[in-house]
């Protein structure tokens, strides 16, 4: 959201436009880890790379009309909100293993001592 903000003001310095390349890189390497994972399928992948791909730079973005940023935003939002889900299932079920593992003593019998 914030890098929408400097398009939509259209005040942004090469520093910027190297952070929201960066941040881009970032979340398709998060993606992809989390989907190699086994344990998700949302947001979906092809979703993801066509937002990324839509936007191919902060300057592309700066230059998009009102209704088309917008349509940007909103699609964030909704791959961020799915993505946030996704993680907290991930969550629940690793704390539910935890647990499981605890009460099991797997994991104190297999410790190094």
């Amino acid at each position: 959201m914030h890098f929408i903000g400097l398009a939509r003001g259209k005040k942004f310095e090469t520093t910027d436009e190297d952070q929201f390349l960066e941040l881009k890189g970032k979340i398709v390497q998060e993606l992809e880890s989390i989907l190699a994972s086994g344990e998700c399928s949302s947001p979906p992948k092809d979703d993801v790379h066509q937002m990324m791909n839509s936007i191919p730079s902060l300057r592309h973005l700066s230059q998009l009309n009102d209704g088309a940023l917008a349509h940007v935003e909103h699609e964030w939002h909704l791959i961020y909100i799915t993505w946030h889900a996704t993680l907290g299932q991930l969550k629940a079920r690793h704390k539910a293993l935890d647990s499981l593992h605890q009460k099991s003593g797997f994991l104190r019998r297999w410790r190094p001592r």
